[in-house]
């Protein structure tokens, strides 16, 4: 691909470039990691910073030295910074914001996800340029590749002064999309944006003359939580002032629900306000507002209760790192379907004013300790989402998509038509701190009244909502509306199946987790039910996954999704086998991957392998045989040699990451052994898989 034309915006004309998807389709990415750097005059979060080159554009003043954008510590002619983008597409446009003395900039790569370079901009005649700064833009015609890296280099030495590069982003769209003035992120326009239908009423199956309030969908879509106020059918009757219920969706087609039932005791209590604030994947594990003592609920965070046979366990406590809640009275939460991110709206000291929108993360598992579903999760100290999203007046519901990036709000503070109106806004980056302006998702949806509680199932084709105009007996009522493109999550797959052992094929308990098997990141975790295995992972689109269960005695044979190119909603069977932990046992390590007919490992590979590599350190008196198998198609003599090759170059690997050659056999065993027919190749991939037998514990 010939580098391209760049466009350069004027400083009169730059307004604000990329900061958001205008359509559904319209994908954006600003970088969120920096993979490698020249020279730094700063490191971590420090002004001047790598990190500073991350997530949108957001230097002011514009044309200046600004602590906002990353800055080379040398004045070298090969200065550059590599950075990674959250997910994967196929590009149409790269982005690079120069915030001060440009021009500097020579080359601009994009990296694919099997880590190749692909040059689209060069300049072989760096210098000054006439403005103070400028927006780099280059187009050019998508290629097969998809884009999940960039790298931009620069000579800072034909630049006199600091050479800073404020963001940088890629688009699968060759237009300007512009959706902020970022010189006034604060701007708190209303945007009116015409919604696809009308709201309609869930009707007396799921309303009543009294308050509903806080629905939450299941991300199949197929179960809705929510609260009821002073019903007479709550467990206190009328003076009990909120129980949770629920209902079932009957009809996808015609939308139609359950008669409401309660969800019981626990977590439901006579006399006290139980709200469910979540609920996981799988709608085993529910997050529940307020901590529960001796059977009585007190607004001090949050809980959790677990689904069994005989009903929800009593509600554990969810220790949180310096939690605080100014006021007791005014809390929510959300749990993001991930298990990686903890929402909450409460007021803290270091808050806007009223309710603010923070989040906490999970600690990690100390080292060596055993997976185990029933381990309490501990999560870090609350940080703020930021000023863009948090104001000085209450900004509270919040409701995070299955994309895990997608967060919708409601607020009094960022303006509208009413009390509290619903806004829309995107996470640009790793941070959590940096995010879209809020968009108001418009007059169908708001409205002089209150609106709040928004909640989307995993399709992202219907939106809920709590509103108090045209209810049931005049009183706040659950409506759904189709959500209008602009407004609508980015797509992701569902994947269902059951843990099963893999010998008595009997479900088990376990902690299932999801990885992007380009960079080695987990993305999320989850938990299979005690009673049946069944588990529910949801994997955003744009990125290669590996998914595995863990359970105590066990060993994982990984599975595999390639969403990098999903396009629309889908849904997938796959259940996850667990070897028992003994000799003779086999396990396929089905994410070791390979070019067609060839023996070196694909990147692809490494995550598998090093989770291998941890197992045979963990267990250093363990040996294992190393297998290799091929389809029977062609030479069979050269499928054997083929099958050697590749199971050779597994042990290479082993052997480099320090375990010891004498603990690794292997043996290439051809189109000799095949689990799966070879007539069709649908079946006959199962064929081609490297796998390794425990020989000695």
């Amino acid at each position: 691909m010939k580098p391209s034309t760049p466009l350069f915006f004027m400083p009169a004309l730059v307004a604000g470039l990329l900061l958001t998807s205008a359509a559904h389709g319209q994908t954006v990415l600003w970088a969120t990691k920096v993979e490698d750097v020249s020279s730094q005059k700063a490191q971590g979060k420090a002004p001047f910073s790598p990190d500073k080159a991350l997530g949108e554009p957001n230097s002011l003043p514009l044309g200046q030295t600004s602590n906002e954008a990353w800055t080379p510590g040398k004045d070298g002619s090969n200065e550059f910074i590599t950075v990674r983008f959250a997910k994967s597409i196929i590009a149409q446009q790269v982005t690079v914001i120069e915030n001060v003395n440009p021009g500097a900039v020579t080359k601009i790569e994009l990296i694919d996800i099997k880590g190749e370079h692909h040059v689209v901009y060069t300049n072989p005649n760096p210098g000054p340029l006439p403005v103070g700064f400028r927006t780099l833009q280059v187009k050019f015609k998508p290629e097969k590749y998809r884009t999940i890296g960039a790298k931009v280099t620069l000579n800072a030495a034909k630049v006199p002064g600091d050479n800073q590069l404020d963001a940088i982003g890629i688009a699968n769209v060759d237009v300007q999309i512009v959706r902020q003035d970022f010189k006034n992120p604060a701007s708190t326009d209303v945007e009116t944006v015409q919604m696809d239908s009308t709201l309609k009423n869930l009707g007396p199956t799921v309303n009543s003359k009294y308050v509903d309030t806080h629905p939450v969908i299941s991300p199949d879509g197929r179960t809705m939580f929510f609260a009821r106020q002073f019903y007479p059918e709550n467990r206190g009757g009328t003076r009990d002032p909120q129980d949770i219920w629920y209902s079932k969706l009957t009809s996808g087609k015609n939308q139609t629900w359950s008669t409401a039932k309660n969800l019981g005791t626990p977590p439901n209590g006579p006399e006290d306000p139980n709200g469910l604030a979540s609920v996981s994947a799988n709608g085993q594990v529910a997050l529940l507002i307020g901590v529960y003592v001796d059977g009585f609920m007190e607004p001090k965070g949050f809980s959790t209760s677990r689904r069994s046979p005989g009903g929800w366990s009593v509600p554990q406590k969810v220790p949180i790192d310096n939690f605080i809640n100014q006021d007791p009275a005014h809390i929510d939460g959300f749990m993001a379907t991930s298990g990686k991110a903890l929402l909450m709206a409460v007021q803290r000291p270091e808050g806007q004013g009223e309710q603010d929108i923070f989040v906490s993360f999970p600690k990690p598992i100390p080292v060596g300790e055993q997976p185990d579903p029933k381990r309490v999760v501990q999560w870090t100290k609350p940080i703020s989402l930021g000023k863009t999203i948090n104001t000085p007046g209450a900004d509270f519901a919040p409701f995070l998509a299955a994309d895990d990036k997608t967060l919708y709000f409601a607020s009094d503070g960022h303006g509208g038509y009413g009390k509290s109106d619903i806004f829309y806004s995107k996470r640009l980056d790793s941070t959590w701190t940096k995010w879209s302006a809020p968009r108001n998702l418009g007059p169908v949806v708001n409205s002089p009244d209150f609106d709040a509680y928004y909640t989307v199932s995993a399709a992202g084709d219907n939106a809920y909502l709590v509103s108090d105009r045209n209810g049931m007996g005049g009183s706040k009522d659950i409506f759904r509306i189709a959500l209008a493109p602009a407004f609508k999550p980015e797509v992701v797959t569902l994947v269902q199946g059951k843990v099963l052992d893999a010998v008595t094929k009997k479900p088990i308990r376990a902690i299932i987790h999801y990885e992007n098997l380009i960079t080695g990141e987990e993305i999320g975790v989850a938990e299979s039910s005690p009673v049946d295995g069944s588990y529910t992972i949801v994997l955003p689109a744009g990125v290669q996954y590996g998914y595995r269960a863990e359970a105590a005695d066990y060993l994982a044979e990984n599975a595999s999704l390639d969403a990098t190119a999903a396009d629309k909603y889908t849904e997938k069977q796959q259940d996850l086998f667990l070897v028992p932990f003994k000799v003779g046992q086999k396990v396929k390590l089905n994410n070791i991957f390979f070019p067609q007919s060839r023996y070196y490992l694909q990147p692809s590979s490494f995550p598998e392998l090093l989770r291998l590599v941890r197992i045979l350190r963990d267990y250093p008196t363990v040996e294992i045989q190393i297998g290799g198998h091929t389809d029977n198609q062609g030479d069979p003599a050269l499928n054997l040699k083929l099958s050697e090759d590749r199971v050779n170059e597994v042990k290479k690997y082993l052997v480099s990451k320090g375990i010891d050659a004498k603990r690794l056999t292997t043996k290439g065993f051809g189109g000799t052994e095949p689990i799966a027919s070879n007539e069709q190749e649908e079946t006959r991939r199962f064929n081609r898989r490297v796998e390794f037998t425990i020989t000695k514990k």
